[in-house]
């Protein structure tokens, strides 16, 4: 009986043993992460095509990043639109443009960052401004339609832009990122009175569209 509690004894410590040995080997998970977690960022140059209202445009933009465990990102982005967009709203030769820009909080999932070739899925989620401003090489008090001012009428509007992008690890501060997206707005109403006619005018520009670009990034990942 006595030899027969030894036994038990030593299997049970030997059993107890094992079992701290192979949790001392083990990371301890949590469902908030573990102690590993590693943090990182990025900032970032995009240059994009697109179209805005029917017309070319350009998307010039900046975005920054916190990177959380190699595999989300946190941040602010954002576009000004340079554009060809020129409308001749009064007949008389004075040109005017259609010109703003949007940004706003950036989420970026990031699939397979240790990999030289992976994906990631930013999602812009935020506010901007559209305005019809004058694009003459004139003065203002030459044009009476709008008494000294450049802009005829300006909107803000909300903007939602999920995208895709394939980033290449370059070296290990830099990436570049070939990305598709598309970018929806709420409705734009742009008003102005033609002072020959008296009449007021509404215009519609449609900003919602994909756009094709890349950007460059730096940081550490």
């Amino acid at each position: 009986m006595k030899k027969t509690t030894i036994l038990i004894f030593a299997v049970f410590m030997g059993l107890m043993g094992f079992s701290q040995e192979d949790n001392n080997n083990k990371e301890y998970k949590t469902l908030f992460g573990s102690n590993n977690m590693t943090h990182g960022g990025y900032g970032a140059m995009s240059v994009n095509y697109s179209q805005l209202d029917g017309e070319d445009a350009l998307l010039v933009g900046m975005r920054g990043a916190w990177i959380i465990n190699h595999g989300i990102g946190i941040g602010l982005g954002g576009y000004g639109i340079t554009n060809n967009i020129n409308r001749d709203l009064y007949g008389d030769g004075y040109q005017y443009q259609l010109a703003g820009g949007y940004g706003g909080l950036l989420i970026e999932p990031i699939i397979g960052a240790n990999n030289p070739v992976h994906i990631s899925i930013p999602v812009l989620i935020g506010a901007g401004g559209i305005a019809y401003v004058n694009n003459s090489w004139t003065s203002a008090s030459q044009q009476p339609y709008h008494n000294g001012n450049y802009m005829l009428d300006s909107q803000a509007f909300f903007v939602l832009e999920p995208g895709i992008e394939l980033e290449l690890n370059m070296v290990r501060f830099f990436r570049i990122a070939l990305g598709a997206y598309y970018r929806y707005t709420s409705d734009v109403s742009l008003t102005y009175y033609k002072l020959n006619t008296a009449e007021l005018v509404t215009e519609n520009p449609d900003l919602k569209g994909f756009s094709f670009g890349i950007t460059l990034k730096f940081g550490k990942f």
